[in-house]
């Protein structure tokens, strides 16, 4: 599984910033019934700050491309971002449409449940002060079009390229052939055709994630599987993208494709211990940690 490290570099990470709004309840309530729930909480969320949280504490630069609204929950969200050591100062900040909200319900098995209000992350800018040494890391909260133009950028100056295409939906090629790595999870990657059509439009790395079984990374004809990392979940909000956010930071900062996936892996299963997205994400010492201990 080789791929060669790049030089060090900063990764940029275009994406949305959610309120998200969680309920805790013992199992997802059937159409048209109602259930009490037994725990309420708001955590900063969205899987653009989310992913720029977890390269963040993985040691990497971070700059984060994102578009907030001019209230109380963009001013909190901003806040989280700069508090993590986030370089911020390429966000939008939209005086007349409200910051973006999650709505997220969580059983006692931890599986979850999420409806996404985009709000401001529909003014999301594309990313334009891009080096050669950067990774560009990109998901589907934000317009397609943002995620093209900064992607266009990345590849006019060398620079390499994530998509995380979550929410699950089909794409056209022009997106997916700008792509270096796609990481999408078992029922993403049927919507965009399978992983060799996926290949045929010039992916170079495709990384299929499945939970709790771990990975599948293809590269060319050769695919790998790496088990994940045995934890007691709490809550799933967040894994994958601690995975991409932590995959992005590792390939930046030098290392190889195998070692950046373990370290994703070892992110992932991490924010799955705890409650929420953003408090959940790990940090590069507990990650290093877990690894150590499974080895």
């Amino acid at each position: 599984m080789a791929l060669a490290p790049s030089a060090t570099g900063t990764v940029i990470v275009v994406g949305s910033a959610n309120l998200d709004l969680v309920a805790t309840t013992e199992r997802h309530p059937l159409p048209g019934e109602t259930l009490t729930g037994t725990e309420y909480s708001e955590y900063p969320g969205g899987k653009g700050l989310n992913q720029a949280v977890a390269s963040s504490r993985s040691g990497s630069p971070t700059s984060f491309i994102c578009a907030l609204g001019a209230d109380d929950a963009g001013r909190f969200l901003h806040t989280v971002a700069t508090n993590d050591g986030i370089d911020l100062s390429a966000a939008r900040v939209s005086e007349t449409t409200p910051t973006g909200r999650a709505l997220i319900v969580v059983d006692e098995h931890g599986e979850n449940t999420i409806i996404v209000i985009p709000g401001s992350n529909a003014e999301c800018p594309p990313a334009r002060n891009i080096d050669s040494s950067d990774v560009v890391l990109a998901q589907l909260e934000v317009p397609i079009s943002t995620v093209i133009e900064s992607f266009t950028a990345a590849r006019a100056v060398g620079a390499r390229t994530i998509l995380n295409p979550a929410p699950a939906t089909t794409l056209d090629s022009s997106l997916l052939a700008l792509c270096d790595i796609v990481v999408p999870n078992e029922h993403e990657v049927e919507l965009l055709g399978g992983v060799a059509a996926l290949q045929r439009l010039g992916v170079e790395i495709v990384i299929v994630t499945r939970g709790s079984q771990g990975i599948d990374v293809h590269q060319g004809e050769e695919t790998t599987s790496l088990p994940s990392f045995t934890v007691e979940p709490v809550d799933t909000t967040g894994a994958g993208d601690a995975f991409c956010g932590t995959l992005a930071a590792s390939l930046a900062t030098g290392c190889e494709l195998n070692e950046a996936c373990q370290r994703a892996l070892a992110a992932g299963a991490l924010a799955t211990t705890k409650h929420g997205a953003v408090p959940s994400l790990p940090f590069r010492v507990d990650v290093e940690a877990l690894i150590s201990s499974a080895s």
